[in-house]
């Protein structure tokens, strides 16, 4: 049982490594710190600013696709995490507002979402990978994260600001 208890705790140190490494490759292109301007125009017409949003308490900003696999995964957590917390969206390459918003719309997700129809936003903010979640407050990034993640992931980044 030792022997057992000790292999696991490497093998999810090496885990936890790993998934920092890879974070920090796909983010390396990313803003760090200050965040910059972050507006548009919801699927309902509504105007967003997300640093102005972000001054009374954190945003999640979720950088998916509506084409990506992993963001299939991601996504319903998103959602849920959507009736307690800000979230704005942000489609990215994924077609015209009325494709996206019938996708969402099929699927019951409610947050608020940007679609960037040609990839403006995403490029500006240098992602490189969907999904992307990035955690700000009073304008400041506090947290990046790529890929696949679970609620209690979320949780602990957000237990973190």
């Amino acid at each position: 049982m030792k022997r057992w208890g000790k292999e696991t705790l490497i093998y999810l140190v090496v885990i936890i490594v790993l998934s920092i490494a890879v974070d920090a490759w796909r983010t390396k292109d990313m803003p760090v710190n200050t965040a910059p301007i972050l507006e548009g125009i919801s699927a309902t017409g509504e105007v967003i600013d997300v640093i102005a949003m972000s001054q009374k308490k954190p945003v999640i900003v979720y950088f998916w696709a509506t084409w990506c696999a992993a963001c299939r995964f991601v996504t319903p957590t998103i959602n849920w995490f959507s009736d307690s917390y800000q979230v704005v969206g942000i489609s990215t390459s994924s077609g015209e507002d009325r494709r996206v918003s019938g996708y969402m719309a099929s699927h019951n997700y409610t947050f608020t979402n940007i679609n960037d129809t040609y990839g403006d936003i995403s490029r500006t903010w240098g992602i490189r990978v969907t999904p992307t979640i990035v955690i700000i407050d009073k304008g400041e990034i506090k947290n990046i994260t790529t890929g696949i993640t679970t609620p209690p992931g979320l949780l602990a980044r957000l237990s973190l600001i």
